[in-house]
């Protein structure tokens, strides 16, 4: 059982990595370097304000990031897979424990899962961010995040794998809760990124990774059908 878990979320992950790499590519990566524009100009409009005030300490050394081109293009290649297989075992593992017969096409179905919980109920609270955009306290977001997200993955468990109606409704306000408790925000303030590069940011993210876990789930769900048959 566990070699068929593992050579399912490797190949998935792998298949499904390349796929949101090329996705990413093409539709993302080009919104956020046109956002990371707006970044630059923000910070050399402070850096002057620094020169300019013969008190202002100087100038912290900007952290270590990838070169634009083929380092930058690798590194994203790299975690999109490492990230696809980690989802992937998720999702096969959770198969797994159901006991059901899944091919691609309930795989797919499985894969639409995996989106509501780890982007469509977090993104309610926290949208998806661009480079510039003002964020609350990255430990608070990760944490409103990850309880989002396991609260999402035990409600939808409820609601599909359980047949008693009050562990169903169990199952939704399991869902809500995070989003009446809410996710952490900072004080709004004017900034310099347009609200429409957002706005399509924002969009094309929600396409992108829904069709990324369309993917996955199906071939997460055609691997684990053909190596039970291997």
């Amino acid at each position: 059982m566990f070699g068929r878990i593992f050579l399912t979320a490797l190949a998935a992950g792998l298949l499904s990595g390349i796929f949101i790499w090329g996705a990413h590519s093409i539709k993302t990566t080009p919104l956020i370097l046109a956002a990371e524009v707006y970044e630059n100009q923000g910070e050399a409009v402070g850096d002057g304000l620094h020169q300019v005030s013969p008190a202002a300490p100087a100038a912290e050394e900007k952290e270590w990031g990838p070169a634009d081109g083929f380092e930058r293009n690798a590194y994203t290649l790299l975690s999109d897979v490492l990230a696809s297989i980690g989802f992937a075992f998720l999702l096969t593992g959770v198969i797994a424990l159901s006991g059901r017969h899944v091919d691609w096409r309930q795989g797919i179905v499985w894969g639409l899962c995996g989106f509501a919980a780890f982007f469509v109920s977090p993104s309610l609270g926290l949208p998806p961010e661009l480079p510039g955009m003002q964020a609350a306290e990255l430990s608070a977001r990760q944490a409103w995040w990850l309880s989002t997200a396991a609260a999402a993955i035990a409600g939808l468990a409820l609601i599909a794998l359980q047949d008693r109606t009050v562990l169903r409704w169990a199952g939704a306000g399991l869902i809500v809760l995070p989003h009446l408790v809410g996710a952490p925000h900072p004080e709004i303030a004017p900034g310099a990124l347009p609200a429409e590069l957002a706005a399509q940011f924002a969009a094309t993210t929600l396409v992108v990774t829904g069709l990324f876990w369309m993917v996955l789930g199906g071939l997460t769900g055609y691997f684990y059908n053909r190596f039970e048959r291997s």
